[in-house]
């Protein structure tokens, strides 16, 4: 059993579907199940005809019309025969969706974007499921909040691994080409659900962990995983393997790798997990498995923008001890930043943080009550894994340092 997963830009268009087949067809789809998401930006259109609902209703209609345009153009394009049965399907969950904001009596938004936002997904694979049996690759069609369940914790559910486990265990037939969505579950009571963030890859996951599946396949408009992000660095490098610990390492540090818990089941059970161009398939990609950190091995690099660097001192130049370090963490968790650096000596207290929220203004006048407080808004925070001089000299150059932090194997740049 083979897990394939296709993420939206390898099927934003007409040609991305015939490209999904071509793929198929190159590797062989005999007991393969494919998980699929939402084509191309119909995540975000989705997304506004949500925020349409709570804060416009006047444009309700025409967010969905957008939508609904945008599959259609798909749908011509893939179809001559305007009669064929895929446009009464797809026309279906539309209505669905309008039935949906029509009855819905729930004001919390968590659970009408739970409710909506996988329609992109279940019309995607609506589309590639009729189109591959069209083109005599025979296959079906399943309903994935039917087999993974979660709880009811909107918007990021936990997977019931027991129920989803005897569910893909009874109901599944493996022998032949599935295809399901990504992203999406359902709880006890049969709502909808979503996992997240990197949902649909761990999608990929939670089936490959229940049916033992020889290996996960994340196909991608990118070679592999790279040593670092060609938009921000010169000569990135694919990277041909990578341990799931040293994977997890670099999601952790803010790569754009494998989310971890994407690779926490499959490392459970050891089924490697290949990353590949969907645009050359049969090139080998980049194997995340048991083995070797890296290969090879050369520094990997890494930077977040728009971060905010703040850094503490005491007012009468007592030591920071045990306490203060208590309280600085207790208003980080109140609002809600998510810490990515932090340094300390005896006097002074630096974080590099993340501000999701817009907190920064409420945490930054309730520190200045104890603390004497500078604020860098906007900086970069460059990580290097596996560094080495020449790395870091190379990184440093231009850039004016306010923060520099070494350990063992990563090297942590705060610059303006």
């Amino acid at each position: 059993m083979r897990i394939y997963k296709f993420g939206g830009a390898s099927v934003k268009d007409a040609d991305g579907v015939k490209n999904l087949a071509k793929v198929l067809k190159t590797t062989g789809y005999n007991n393969t199940l494919v998980v699929v998401s939402a084509m191309g930006k119909t995540t975000n259109r989705m997304e506004l005809v949500i925020k349409n609902y709570f804060e416009n209703k006047a444009e309700l209609q025409n967010a969905i019309h957008e939508v609904i345009k945008c599959h259609n153009d798909i749908l011509t394009d893939l179809f001559e025969n305007n009669q064929h049965q895929v446009f009464t399907d797809v026309k279906a969950l539309f209505d669905e969706l309008n039935a949906f904001f029509k009855s819905n009596k729930s004001p919390d938004y968590n659970y009408v974007y739970d409710q909506t936002i996988g329609f992109g997904e279940l019309i995607s694979t609506t589309i590639i499921s009729h189109y591959l049996n069209e083109i005599g690759m025979k296959n079906n069609w399943i309903d994935v909040r039917e087999f993974i369940k979660t709880d009811n914790y909107y918007r990021r559910s936990n997977v019931n691994w027991e129920t989803t486990q005897e569910n893909m265990s009874s109901n599944l037939d493996t022998n032949i080409l599935n295809i399901t969505q990504g992203f999406l579950g359902s709880d006890a009571n049969n709502f909808t659900t979503t996992l997240g963030r990197e949902g649909s890859d761990y999608t990929a996951a939670i089936f490959a962990y229940c049916l033992n599946a020889q290996s996960v396949t994340i196909w991608k408009d990118v070679p592999g995983v790279l040593n670092a992000d060609p938009r921000y660095f010169e000569n990135a490098q694919l990277l041909h393997q990578i341990s799931y610990r040293e994977a997890i390492e670099l999601a952790f540090y803010g790569a754009s790798v494998i989310h971890p818990k994407t690779l926490q089941p499959l490392q459970q059970k050891e089924i490697p997990l290949y990353v590949k161009s969907f645009l050359n398939p049969e090139n080998d990609g980049t194997c995340v498995s048991k083995g070797e950190a890296l290969v090879p091995e050369i520094p990997c690099f890494i930077v977040k923008k728009n971060q905010t660097l703040i850094s503490l001192s005491s007012l009468d130049f007592s030591y920071i001890m045990e306490d203060n370090i208590s309280e600085i963490f207790s208003l980080l968790h109140l609002y809600k930043m998510k810490v990515d650096v932090i340094q300390n000596s005896a006097i002074s207290f630096s974080v590099c943080i993340d501000n999701l929220f817009d907190n920064l203004e409420k945490l930054l006048q309730h520190l200045k009550a104890k603390f004497n407080v500078t604020c860098h808004q906007n900086v970069s925070l460059y990580t290097i894994r596996h560094y080495n001089d020449a790395a870091i000299q190379e990184l440093e150059k231009d850039k004016e340092l306010l923060l520099k932090q070494l350990t063992q194997g990563t090297v942590q740049i705060v610059t303006k």
